[in-house]
């Protein structure tokens, strides 16, 4: 089997775990904020503007990843992979790209559709999308956003299931890439 080259770099390290750290923590967030009564409790609103400000942070690095990416390849797919594995997992990527632009711009939507600020950590506020204000609308953005997150539920399922496929079945050295505490297998 054709061996992966060496490790990603620093900064692709720092955009694919960073970003994935945030994703963890917009989960945590919105398990908490789900467990109070949004319109009786402040704490709530404290949660969701976490969320909001988390989110926006995912969608500017997924966009610098995206040129990072652009102007340095992904290494290739492993060559003895079958073709459908290796379309898969490029599939995964780029479903991925799609929703971590996608999810925080629905999220931002729904908020514009509510009449409702997006802040970023209290330091500004972004502007408004242009959408009208109508609570309907909100819902659907809303509702979008949130069949979107199962779809990026499973996508994170697959793509757990992949690494670990790569490292306890195909031994290869395609997990140590992205890993930075595995040592490469000879």
């Amino acid at each position: 089997m054709a061996e992966p080259r060496n490790r990603y770099s620093l900064v692709s390290l720092t955009f694919h775990w960073g970003i994935a750290l945030l994703v963890a923590v917009q989960v945590g967030l919105i398990t908490v904020f789900e467990r109070y009564d949004a319109a009786k409790d402040p704490l709530a609103g404290a949660y969701i503007g976490l969320h909001k400000s988390v989110g926006m942070t995912i969608l500017a690095l997924t966009l610098g990843r995206i040129v990072w990416r652009l102007m340095n390849p992904a290494h290739p797919l492993p060559v003895a992979a079958p073709r459908w594995q290796n379309l898969l997992a490029r599939t995964t990527h780029i479903l991925f790209y799609v929703l971590l632009i996608a999810l925080p711009l629905g999220g931002w939507a729904a908020s514009s559709a509510a009449g409702r600020a997006v802040e970023w950590f209290g330091l500004f506020s972004l502007p408004g999308l242009p959408v009208p204000l109508d609570r309907a609308l909100a819902r659907t953005f809303l509702d979008m956003h949130e069949a979107g997150v199962k779809v990026l539920y499973v996508l994170l399922a697959l793509h757990v299931v992949g690494a670990l496929k790569h490292h306890f079945i195909d031994r290869d050295n395609v997990l140590y890439r992205m890993l930075p505490i595995l040592r490469r297998r000879p």
